[in-house]
């Protein structure tokens, strides 16, 4: 026999179903749903009234027992705010408690982004007798780097979202919003031997794919994979292990901010809703701002 599901659970189990519905980035929605069927089982038969923040305080210091990290603590106060912000807008409650919590302090960890240099080394040269499938990893790393777009973005493109002519391609980004981004002259050169390696390969496995980026199987590649094929790559190339298919975005954004891009067109290229994300990018070049201070202003010397 089944049990009845508790106030929380139905309201979680719409809430998730709502998020699908506007169309919520998969892994918000898979982080979602673990946090809050552990809030769901912390608060038990209680209804909103008998939930404060009191009781939120102590869900989260019961994560903090269990181990999480800040970081996770942080992600479960925010999937409850949201949880609480939507609740609001159906009229099931009146007061967001999850607000009065503070969030915990997270160290600001900024990712080492490789140089300039680094990545022409890596770019510039053969790909590594590890990678199993050349012209398709070049072409891989050119629109990570070259693009700025998402692991998730790099996998989900079609064939016939590349606009030759316009020398741009069509991206699917957070909640299915579509933006156009401009690929160079290194993109241009890696498409035509990666789509005629790619031709040869569906002819041998008698595959027929709309996915630009395939495996050695003909099938559509993974962003597990792509995450693995960069490691590989980068390790071998001289790059940190710790490199993978984002660190070539915050690179793109760095890079392009470094040679003097307007953050509002980065913005725009890197798909961020809002600039603050964008701003994250200016610290990561503090550094070279102030080195350009140091060589150029008449002050400063």
């Amino acid at each position: 026999m089944t049990t009845a599901r508790t106030i929380v659970e139905k309201a979680v189990a719409d809430f998730l179903r709502h998020l699908q519905e506007k169309n919520s980035s998969p892994h918000t929605i898979k982080a979602y749903t673990g946090d809050l069927a552990n809030f769901s089982a912390y608060a038990g038969s209680r209804n909103w009234k008998q939930i404060d923040h009191i009781v939120i305080r102590g869900f989260l210091s019961q994560l903090y027992e269990k181990g999480l990290s800040k970081t996770s603590v942080a992600r479960a106060l925010a999937a409850l705010r949201s949880l609480y912000r939507w609740l609001a807008q159906e009229g099931e409650v009146d007061q967001n408690p999850a607000k009065l919590v503070a969030t915990p302090k997270l160290p600001k960890k900024l990712p080492r982004v490789p140089t300039i240099e680094e990545m022409n080394f890596v770019l510039d040269g053969n790909m590594p007798e590890t990678a199993a499938f050349a012209e398709r990893d070049r072409l891989m790393l050119e629109l990570l780097y070259g693009c700025g777009i998402r692991n998730s973005e790099l996998t989900g493109i079609n064939l016939d979202d590349i606009r030759l002519s316009a020398e741009a391609i069509l991206i699917r980004g957070k909640g299915k919003k579509e933006r156009y981004v401009p690929f160079g002259d290194s993109v241009k050169t890696a498409l035509p031997a990666y789509l005629q390696a790619r031709q040869t390969l569906l002819s041998e496995t008698r595959k027929n794919s709309n996915a630009l980026l395939i495996n050695q199987r003909g099938g559509r590649l993974t962003t597990r994979s792509v995450g693995r094929i960069i490691k590989k790559i980068a390790v071998a190339k001289g790059l940190s292990p710790d490199v993978h298919p984002h660190t070539l975005r915050h690179a793109f954004g760095t890079h392009m901010l470094e040679e003097g891009a307007d953050l509002r067109a980065i913005q725009e290229l890197l798909g961020h809703e809002r600039l603050a994300t964008t701003q994250r990018y200016t610290q990561l070049s503090m550094k070279h701002v102030l080195q350009v201070y140091d060589r150029t202003h008449p002050r400063a010397k």
